[in-house]
């Protein structure tokens, strides 16, 4: 379990982890999965070359404003588009990641080991997790950007995809099934680096918090250590994440090196920090969402097992 010292990973079953962790990232993407889409339409979003004919204002401006024309132009419900996807991603990466964690950190570190862990260890656990988990997630992470990214149709246009599974089958029957893969290099650094920031900073910054007199591993702890996760985290993993974005919502490019040497040319070096604004409101909250569920899951599965 992700802890701060204080627990051990034979607390739980590997099952009850997986079950604690899948619960908590399914419950944070539901409260935040609105942010994920404007974060995801901002760094779609490509700056207007100078000459060009026709190219408009930026339509999407800021998180709320984002948010706000989104609501407008297409349903608040649009908000929550690619939130099935989102939930299968979870599900697989978010009880993975999270599940394989402590006994990843404690294959590092051996069996015989005694006292707090290094924060370099839990570093390379958290790639370790983060990259397993996301290689068998990445088709849930493609189908979610694609519908995210599909705004409002001029009319008499059909959509893309009628819905989640709809996406699924027609990725593998137009694209082949490798395509449900597209952007795994780019997803696999971006989602290997943020979940070692998170739950490497997690791990640290609640161990840190616990040995401060008058703090203990309270609902308190646990906010400041999730608030201290997801701003680590969409800062390492804001340039990745917005390769990953573009690669996923647009197939134009060749490849990772591509995406990153035209966003880069076209755009500008401050794009790989597009959307950062709802990236933090996305992360930072989903993180203290999630952490603050998984620490109470944890418990009632602990009272479950242990009855």
């Amino acid at each position: 379990m992700v802890g701060g010292g204080d627990s051990k990973a034979g607390d739980i079953s590997f099952a009850g982890t997986f079950a604690s962790s899948a619960f908590a990232a399914c419950f944070a993407e539901i409260c935040t999965i609105p942010l994920d889409t404007a974060k995801v339409r901002l760094q779609l979003q490509k700056k207007a070359v100078a000459g060009d004919i026709g190219i408009a204002l930026p339509k999407y401006k800021g998180m709320l404003g984002t948010v706000a024309t989104i609501a407008r132009e297409e349903g608040l419900a649009s908000l929550w588009k690619g939130i099935v996807p989102g939930l299968h991603r979870q599900c697989l990466f978010g009880g993975l990641r999270i599940g394989l964690y402590e006994p990843i950190k404690n294959l590092y570190v051996g069996d015989n080991f005694v006292g707090d862990v290094p924060l370099t260890t839990k570093i390379l656990a958290g790639l370790t997790t983060g990259a397993l988990a996301i290689s068998v997630a990445n088709p849930t992470d493609l189908v979610k950007v694609r519908l995210q990214a599909e705004g409002k149709l001029a009319p008499g246009v059909p959509r893309r995809y009628s819905g989640a599974l709809n996406a699924y089958s027609t990725i593998v029957r137009q694209e082949g099934v490798r395509a449900l893969w597209t952007g795994l290099g780019p997803n696999v650094a971006r989602n290997a680096i943020i979940n070692a920031a998170e739950l490497a900073s997690y791990d640290q910054v609640k161990q840190t918090i616990l040995k401060i007199p008058g703090f203990t591993d309270n609902v308190l702890t646990h906010l400041l250590s999730g608030l201290g996760a997801g701003f680590v985290a969409v800062c390492v993993g804001s340039p990745v994440d917005v390769v990953k974005s573009r690669m996923m919502g647009d197939p134009s490019y060749k490849g990772t090196i591509d995406c990153f040497v035209k966003t880069l040319k076209n755009d500008g070096p401050f794009a790989f920090y597009k959307g950062f604004i709802p990236n933090f409101g996305r992360l930072g909250s989903w993180n203290v969402i999630m952490f603050l569920t998984l620490e109470q899951a944890k418990k009632f599965v602990k009272s479950i097992e242990s009855a």
